[in-house]
C-alpha cells in the first residue's frame, strides 16, 4: 500500500539532457516570443533614429536649395529601407552571437549607424556639402568592413548589407552632385 503515495517523478534523458517533451512547447514558445521582441528592437531602433533624424535635420532651406536631384522623398525612403535592413542584419549576427565572438562587427555596425545619422545633419542641417562626401566615404568604408563581419557571422546578414551598399553609393552620388553645384 505505500505504492499509493509515490510520486512518479521524470528525470531528464540522460542521452540527451533533455526535459520531458512536456515541456518543451512551452519553453519553445517563451524562446520564439523573446526571439520576436528582439528582432522588433533590432529593426524598429535604427528605423526609428533615422525618422526622427529626417524629421529633424531633413527638410530644412539648405535642402530645397540644392536638392534638384533627385527628390528628397527617394533619398529618405531610401534612408529608411537601409536603416531597417541593417538592423535586420544585426539582428541576425546578434542571434548566432556573432557580437560575442567578432566585437569589432558591433563596433562597425555602431559607425555605419552614427554615419548615416550625420551625413544627413551635414549635409541638410548644416549644407556642408565638402564635409558630407567625407561622411559618405567614411560611412562607404564603414560599411564593407560591416559586411565583411556580418558575412562571416551569417550569410544572410552579409547579403542584407550589400543591400545597404545601393544607398551608400546612392548617397555618395547625390554628395557629388551637390559639390559640383
Amino acid at each position: 500500500m505505500a505504492s499509493k503515495d509515490l510520486k512518479h517523478r521524470v528525470k531528464d534523458d540522460p542521452a540527451t539532457g533533455e526535459k520531458p517533451s512536456s515541456e518543451r512547447p512551452e519553453r519553445k514558445k517563451a524562446m520564439a516570443k523573446r526571439g520576436l521582441r528582439s528582432l522588433a528592437v533590432a529593426v524598429a531602433l535604427p528605423l526609428a533614429l533615422t525618422a526622427l533624424d529626417i524629421s529633424l535635420f531633413g527638410s530644412n532651406s539648405a535642402s530645397r536649395k540644392h536638392l534638384r536631384f533627385p527628390a528628397l522623398w527617394a533619398l529618405h525612403a531610401t534612408c529608411l529601407v537601409s536603416s531597417m535592413l541593417l538592423g535586420l542584419s544585426a539582428w541576425f549576427v546578434w542571434a548566432d552571437g556573432g557580437f560575442h565572438r567578432q566585437p569589432s562587427a558591433l563596433a562597425l555596425y555602431v559607425a555605419v549607424l552614427g554615419l548615416g545619422l550625420a551625413w544627413d545633419r551635414i549635409v541638410f542641417g548644416l549644407g556642408d556639402t565638402r564635409l558630407g562626401l567625407a561622411v559618405a566615404l567614411a560611412l562607404d568604408g564603414s560599411l564593407f568592413g560591416c559586411h565583411r563581419k556580418f558575412r562571416a557571422s551569417s550569410p544572410i546578414a552579409g547579403d542584407l548589407v550589400k543591400m545597404c551598399f545601393a544607398w551608400a553609393g546612392f548617397i555618395s552620388v547625390v554628395n557629388l552632385k551637390l559639390v559640383a553645384m
